[in-house]
């Protein structure tokens, strides 16, 4: 097993102590939170993604909370990511939304989680938006394409969209039922502690079939939204394009707020369309502890929040 994916093993395992989230989620502030978050609430990110949007930058904003059971505070969830899309819609905001099926009660209740997501994906049809909903650990993978397709078959493609890990071996499969029904599709590399027996504990394995995944999306003539930092696999996908004249409008680069900022107005200076993903909230915590767990650089860089007197 390669260094890079020990160190997201143990570091997973040791985030999840109650004893250090707690110490984490305590010193929020110094140990450099606001790198990764962009703010608190939902008027206070408005001015982080206006000064994106001027520098060329489309949004996805996430409402961070995951793993919620209380229907009232699903519900709540729910009537704030409603909100969110009516105060893009307000402000003239490039931005559309990335929702978690937990953070609106799907793993205690699947047929209510699916109802306040017909009333989201309504809202964006009304606002003239896009939903996409992000892909949680393997466990919930079947469910949450499952809940896609209901909704693509509810609501149409135009205003919902999907994620595929590509550290997960049946991932290529999955890429080609989405490809069938011409979903919209962000092809990430996977973030969550998964066993050996699912997903691909090797980076150069998770690289390879990244690619894979992206050149059979777009190969397919598919909305394509390509999330990674890596140099090499952006290298690869605009060699890719402009060798089988694929148009800059079928797919974007997304990364993700305080990471690669260079490289996004690059590409944007380049002619390609990036997106940021650009998270908010308080309950922060499980989103911030996977960000360091992908790149061990991050750590160091909170080490010395922690240490800064």
């Amino acid at each position: 097993m390669k260094t890079g994916s020990l160190f997201r093993r143990v570091f997973l395992k040791i985030a999840a102590m109650e004893a250090v989230k707690s110490r984490f989620e305590r010193y929020g502030p110094r140990i450099g939170v606001r790198r990764f978050i962009a703010a608190d609430t939902l008027e206070e990110v408005v001015p982080q993604v206006r000064t994106l949007n001027r520098q060329g930058l489309a949004v996805t904003l996430d409402y961070l909370g995951e793993s919620i059971v209380d229907p009232a505070l699903a519900d709540a969830a729910s009537d704030q990511i409603i909100r969110m899309l009516g105060t893009i819609a307000e402000h003239d905001l490039n931005a559309h939304i990335s929702i978690k099926l937990t953070q609106l009660g799907f793993q205690g209740d699947p047929l209510n989680c699916l109802k306040r997501m017909e009333r989201i994906v309504a809202a964006a049809q009304y606002y003239n938006n896009f939903v996409r909903i992000d892909m949680e650990d393997s466990t919930l993978t079947d469910a949450t394409l499952e809940l896609f397709h209901s909704l693509l078959e509810r609501c149409g493609k135009q205003h919902v969209g999907t994620v595929i890990q590509a550290y997960l071996y049946r991932s290529p499969q999955d890429m080609k039922l989405l490809g069938g029904l011409d979903a919209n599709v962000r092809i990430v590399k996977g973030a969550y502690r998964e066993p050996a027996h699912i997903a691909f504990p090797r980076k150069r394995d998770v690289d390879r079939q990244f690619m894979e995944l992206v050149k059979l999306h777009l190969a397919g003539g598919h909305y394509t939204a390509v999330a990674t930092h890596d140099d090499e696999l952006i290298a690869e996908v605009k060699a890719y394009t402009s060798l089988y004249g694929i148009s800059r409008s079928q797919f974007e680069f997304q990364m993700l707020y305080g990471i690669g900022t260079a490289m996004q107005l690059q590409l944007v200076q380049e002619g390609y369309r990036v997106r940021v993903y650009t998270p908010f909230g308080r309950q922060w915590y499980p989103y911030f502890t996977r960000r360091i767990a992908e790149r061990p650089a991050n750590l160091g860089f909170v080490l010395r929040g922690l240490l800064r007197k």
